[in-house]
């Protein structure tokens, strides 16, 4: 079936267009979609600095509402609601393979939980790291305050006896005396959550440390290495691509449920699928004050 969808080619604006959306396998979910976040990487991708992706690949932080569902699919039925990782969620219906998908209560903007999950990915891939160094005496480090600090101090605070600091400049009335400026010494546990280079530049990261590496850099780093490899310091690379990501995604889902994960804050607009989706790109891409982050909404 054909279905419109909204894309970028790089040229800094997005624009309708269409897109073939095949017949689903017996696997796979059709989606109607309700909601879909305008993430900082689709404005990349709009601004030609990342990308651009393919038109499949277009829209990946979904919520929406299931209209079919394979002959092997038993988790979800016609009419349940779905956030989804995939895409091309910016299109009016997709289909979602098995395991790129979480039930959700409701449509409410909390359950777009792709961008909440990569925050809870940058600890739970890899999780054993954090738990063999969990002691009220390992120090940590968020390089950066953003959303996806915000949601990995949440996660990291709620399961761990870290002394953490975080280091930012922005979103201070979230963070309040949570947020430094400048860092205190070595760390055990360095979650880079920033485009800045500091991990290769600075003495930041002890002997034995662990170094999150959860953000691309803008800029080119030139580095040897030789700090981090003299001192054995080991390095991840959380990804939403893991294969394991929609345990993340279950994960949101229950700490949102639960009121242990407090997202509400961060969606601060949503624009009209028909007459307002070019604000949503402009806005997001403008982030004047009170902005967060905005959704894409059909009725």
């Amino acid at each position: 079936m054909e279905s419109r969808i909204l894309y970028t080619t790089g040229q800094g604006r997005f624009e309708q267009g269409t897109i073939d959306i095949k017949d689903i396998t017996a696997d796979q979910i059709r989606v109607k979609s309700k909601k879909t976040g305008v993430c900082r990487s689709d404005i990349d991708m709009m601004n030609g600095t990342f990308g651009p992706l393919p038109l499949h690949m277009q829209g990946h932080e979904g919520l929406g509402e299931v209209i079919d569902v394979g002959k092997n699919i038993t988790d979800v039925s016609i009419g349940d609601y779905v956030a989804t990782r995939g895409e091309p969620a910016y299109a009016d219906f997709y289909n979602a393979v098995s395991g790129t998908y979480v039930k959700v209560p409701s449509l409410d903007p909390k359950y777009i939980v792709e961008p909440v999950a990569c925050g809870l990915n940058v600890v739970m891939q890899d999780e054993q790291q954090f738990e063999n160094r969990n002691s009220k005496d390992t120090r940590v480090v968020i390089i950066g305050s953003g959303f996806l600090s915000w949601v990995v101090y949440q996660y990291l605070t709620a399961n761990y006896f870290f002394q953490i600091d975080v280091i930012g400049h922005h979103n201070k009335e979230r963070w309040g005396n949570n947020l430094k400026t400048t860092f205190n010494g070595e760390y055990d546990i360095v979650i880079d959550l920033n485009s800045r280079d500091e991990v290769f530049t600075q003495d930041i990261v002890k002997p034995q440390g662990l170094v999150v590496l959860g953000a691309e850099k803008t800029s080119t780093i030139t580095t040897t290495f030789s700090k981090l490899l003299w001192n054995a310091v080991t390095m991840i690379f959380p990804s939403p691509r893991q294969k394991d990501f929609v345990r993340c995604m279950k994960t949101a889902v229950k700490m949102i449920e639960s009121g242990q994960l407090n997202v509400d804050k961060f969606w601060s607009k949503g624009y009209n699928r028909e007459d307002e989706w070019q604000d949503a790109f402009k806005e997001g891409n403008q982030r004047m004050s009170g902005y967060s982050r905005g959704y894409i909404e059909w009725f």
